[in-house]
């Protein structure tokens, strides 16, 4: 292996941290309505765990509110036990046809455990970005041990690794800043 191909890797694994930690920013409610809500959700479908996605249109008419209309009418009512056994935290309401989600307003006292929630997910993908760094530069260690490179080497590549740990950070708490300013609407 490279220095080029460990930087490489490296980097690829770190932007797939940032991607997993912005899909898991994207679940936390804010206090407007987003697709993203239900997208964890599964549904009891005719004995097969199937994703919500699949049975039905999810659509955000406005701010507040997520409707969710079935394809089949069938679902309906295993969509909703779905939705009430997920954690949420929202009744859905159903008119036989169409399942709406309002989105309450959030209290600061929800804003508060939401952002610590936020901090946790963000401190999780920092980790693992620092636990990225920490892999490539023992494979850089490893390739100066074994002659592959020189010392000068290790100390560019070691120098381009904390580079990329640095910009991936900054990129995870750029997304938080957002996410955090959503919260406090």
């Amino acid at each position: 292996m490279t220095v080029k191909e460990v930087l490489h890797d490296t980097e690829t694994k770190m932007k797939k941290t940032v991607e997993a930690t912005q899909r898991d920013f994207s679940t936390v409610r804010t206090g407007r309505a987003s697709i993203a809500l239900v997208d964890n959700i599964k549904v009891d479908y005719y004995g097969a765990s199937t994703p919500l996605k699949q049975l039905a249109a999810v659509t955000t008419p406005d701010a507040r509110l997520v409707m969710i209309q079935p394809w089949d009418k069938n679902s309906l009512v295993d969509i909703e036990k779905a939705l009430l056994k997920s954690d949420l935290g929202i009744t859905p309401g159903n008119d036989g046809k169409v399942i709406r989600l309002t989105i309450p307003s959030l209290t600061q006292e929800r804003r508060s455990e939401l952002d610590k929630v936020l901090k946790k997910i963000a401190e999780d993908g920092h980790i693992s970005i620092r636990t990225g760094r920490h892999a490539a530069l023992e494979v850089i260690k490893k390739l100066e041990k074994d002659k592959a490179i020189t010392e000068d080497d290790k100390f560019k590549a070691s120098e381009d690794i904390q580079k990329l740990t640095d910009k991936f950070v900054k990129e995870i708490d750029t997304i938080l800043a957002a996410k955090e300013k959503d919260i406090q609407g």
